[in-house]
């Protein structure tokens, strides 16, 4: 079993202090609105995901199986404040799911009334299971994995992207989530930062199993292969996901690589390392293309920066959010 999060959802909003506080509950309206019932807010709070305001009761009456918390505050921690409502939730019927660093175990009040209960109490960074090493071995089906020059350049949005325009179609794709958010987003997955690292590709081969042949999984990708604090991480993923094809993810205005000193390496760099050490668990690793974050740029200095890097590695190159993915898309599936 992988961590799984049981839908429909009630999400919780909290006291949100702007829009980008809840940026998690909002990729899940994004991406998978239908399943979001409504959205629980407190007093003060100035996100607006545009579903139904419900409180607890109402959502738990119109089939809620989970209360999602999409709102991340300093920290990461859970404020005390919320737990009346978490055990409400729970009270009531639901489990209660978070990407929170504070385990919701932690509060007394709400472990025991879960327990008493029998709903639970998901945290997404922690792993809902023991993973075997990874083995190596080549197994049926396809994978594509998101991989990045550095990281928060868009690997999930792109990976989210490119399996709504298979699934568009008729291509039998599924998103493989990495990360907290990701989870939270698909409704199960694995935190792979949260492994221990001689289990992270094993994770990855139980997240990614094997499939049809006209399968793809689309794998989220984290950090980077050239991030001094990540790298260990991105490694594991590449090995254990064992793609067919990766996206390179990209951002064209950093010098350096976030939090640390490091240079920014090429798109180029990454294409070559990725290769090099993917084939170790796949020979036939291709890169289709190239998935540029151009939001700091204009339109005119975004198409300048996509027709340069396209020009460079013959690869297709675009905007996933200003120009979508079919590009890569068509690189994917022309073979």
């Amino acid at each position: 079993m992988l961590l799984r999060i049981e839908p429909p959802y009630l999400l919780f909003a909290g006291d949100a202090k702007d829009a980008l506080a809840a940026k998690t509950g909002q990729g899940i309206v994004d991406w998978r609105p239908d399943r979001c019932l409504g959205q629980l807010r407190l007093a003060g709070c100035r996100a607006d995901h545009g579903l139904p305001d419900l409180t607890v009761a109402e959502g738990a009456a119109r089939g809620a199986k989970t209360l999602v918390i999409g709102t991340v505050g300093p920290g990461g921690v859970l404020p005390e404040t919320w737990v009346p409502v978490l055990v409400d939730a729970v009270e009531c019927g639901m489990d209660v799911a978070s990407g929170l660093h504070t385990r919701l175990g932690s509060f007394p009040d709400l472990r025991a009334v879960a327990e008493r209960h029998g709903r639970r109490l998901v945290d997404v960074r922690v792993p809902a299971r023991d993973f075997p090493t990874g083995s190596g071995r080549r197994r049926p089906g396809k994978r594509l994995l998101t991989v990045g020059t550095d990281c928060a350049v868009g690997k999930k949005y792109t990976a989210l992207a490119l399996e709504r325009a298979l699934r568009e179609r008729g291509v039998d794709a599924d998103f493989r989530a990495t990360g907290q958010t990701g989870i939270l987003i698909a409704g199960e997955g694995v935190a792979v930062d949260a492994v221990p690292a001689d289990f992270i590709s094993g994770a990855v081969e139980v997240l990614a199993p094997a499939a049809a042949d006209d399968h793809w999984d689309v794998v989220e990708g984290q950090g980077s292969l050239f991030h001094p604090s990540f790298a260990g991480v991105s490694l594991g993923l590449l090995h254990g996901a064992q793609p067919d094809a990766f996206v390179v993810c990209h951002e064209p205005t950093r010098d350096t690589m976030r939090n640390v000193p490091a240079s920014m390496p090429s798109v180029r760099d990454v294409i070559e390392a990725t290769c090099r050490l993917g084939r170790l668990t796949n020979p036939d690793i291709r890169c289709v293309g190239v998935a540029v974050n151009t939001v700091a740029l204009g339109d005119d200095d975004a198409r300048r920066s996509l027709d340069a890097v396209a020009g460079e590695l013959a690869l297709p190159a675009t905007d996933p959010v200003r120009y979508g993915v079919e590009p890569l898309v068509d690189r994917l599936l022309d073979g």
